[in-house]
């Protein structure tokens, strides 16, 4: 496989610099696959190409511990996409970081790069290269190319060459062309798990969650497997709930078996379920993950979304397909737009609310307004609250000392913290209240996410 950058940025040599590779060298790097080879066929002050040509050894592939011959018999030296792009990222890591320590003002510079594949992997043909890259804002060129030129009526094959231009951030083409390489191949050479799905959400920050075809691209580069497809797509839509400013720090804790998110929903549907919850309230449901979590199960028989967020009870109702929806299913649902600090007494009378990932987004010293719309108007009997615990926070590989882990989040609490003031607000407002871990349990830090399940006490509800 065979990918060049070009560019026309004055002196064009300076691409070296950015991808850490230098012009008047050949160099060969040993990947997983094989063998990756960087050279430049042209490198003059006008004009310079990099060129990255990957061979791959599909012995080398399963060497070591094949057993059967189906393990030497398959399709994944083909899968051209995917190799490719971990080449891409194999020798050109520091590149697509952002990095360049000897020229740190051209890192962060958009320059003219005209990128070209003459044999790219597009299942879907031409126009589907076109809906993934042209949003982006690159030109893109496309020629089919045929099976066989000695015999044309066989058709085109399920390659394309391609070329795309643009003034772009070299980092940005880079981290483009590594996900959306694989989305067109719609295959990978290796096993797609959970770790896949953060790098995905890693490599997109902030530009897959505004595609138009982030669902295709999630789908197709996670080998449409569900639980994490459905991961990844949940927390690109509580990215975009956010300003593009506050884009999130970190989205999962590391060595969980199961998506922390999906674990907190869990742990949230066990509760109301103990509590024996059928009229439910989520506030602050942002873009419907856990509405549909419960949509999905009868025993709610009324459900109500409420968010300060316009935009987020859109992405809410795209998730749900109300608008598709049979009519004594929508009319479980209602989707409403408030702020939890303002109190509401139409929300008075439910059996639950939920505050999923949710206080640590208002100022500390807006929570007695939360407080007193919430345990003292709303009232329902049970009043579910989780929320990150802060002590588990350097458990994350990528995330700053003392910083948080979303750029929105106003604060996070130490386990000693969430329970004062958990307390406190059972003391203060009449309920029980007891603390329930969610995730993987470190020894020393705890879980990732702290429960607080609230419960009116007996002789105040009676």
């Amino acid at each position: 496989m065979l990918l060049t950058i070009t560019t026309t940025h004055g002196p064009a040599t300076d691409l070296g610099f950015l991808l850490h590779k230098h012009p008047e060298k050949a160099q060969s790097f040993t990947i997983a696959a094989g063998t990756a080879h960087v050279f430049y066929p042209r490198a003059t002050a006008e004009l310079c190409t990099a060129a990255l040509l990957v061979e791959v050894d599909p012995i080398e592939l399963v060497r070591g511990g094949a057993t059967t011959l189906t393990q030497y018999v398959n399709d994944r030296p083909y899968a051209s996409g995917s190799h490719l792009a971990v080449a891409l990222r194999a020798v050109f890591a520091t590149a697509m970081s952002g990095r360049c320590d000897l020229r740190p003002g051209l890192a962060g510079q958009a320059i003219p790069l005209t990128i070209r594949v003459p044999s790219l992997t597009a299942r879907g043909g031409a126009e589907l290269v076109h809906r993934l890259f042209e949003p982006l804002g690159w030109t893109v060129e496309t020629k089919p190319v045929v099976l066989d030129p000695s015999f044309p009526e066989w058709g085109d094959s399920r390659y394309v060459d391609m070329s795309i231009m643009g003034t772009v951030r070299l980092a940005d083409a880079l981290k483009h062309l590594y996900v959306l390489m694989p989305a067109l191949d719609g295959d990978k050479h290796y096993f797609v798990g959970q770790d896949e799905a953060d790098k995905l959400l890693k490599v997109g920050e902030g530009w897959l969650g505004e595609h138009p075809e982030r669902e295709l691209i999630t789908n197709r580069y996670l080998e449409r497997r569900r639980t994490y497809v459905r991961y990844a797509l949940e927390q690109l839509a509580e990215a975009d709930d956010i300003p593009a400013e506050a884009e999130p720090k970190v989205t999962e804790a590391p060595e969980q078996r199961q998506p922390l998110a999906v674990q907190r929903q869990g742990s949230v549907l066990a509760a109301l379920r103990a509590a024996g919850a059928h009229r439910v309230l989520d506030l602050g449901c942002g873009g419907g993950a856990l509405l549909r979590v419960l949509m999905d199960d009868p025993s709610f028989t009324e459900i109500v979304g409420l968010d300060v967020s316009s935009g987020a009870l859109d992405s809410a109702e795209r998730r749900l397909k109300l608008d598709r929806l049979p009519e004594f299913q929508r009319a479980r649902i209602t989707l409403r737009q408030s702020a939890l600090t303002y109190a509401d007494p139409s929300l008075a009378g439910y059996d639950a609310a939920v505050l999923m990932e949710v206080i640590e987004h208002v100022d500390e010293e807006r929570l007695p307004a939360l407080e007193h719309a919430v345990f003292a108007v709303a009232r329902p009997r049970t009043v579910i609250v989780t929320t990150p615990n802060s002590e588990y926070n350097k458990h994350f590989e990528f995330l700053p000392e003392h910083s948080f882990r979303h750029d929105d989040h106003r604060f996070e609490w130490t386990r000693a913290q969430f329970r004062e003031w958990a307390e406190g607000v059972a003391a203060r407002c009449g309920y029980d209240v007891r603390f329930l871990p969610v995730g993987q349990e470190d020894q020393v830090s705890g879980p990732p996410t702290q429960m607080a399940v609230f419960t009116v006490r007996e002789e105040v509800a009676a």
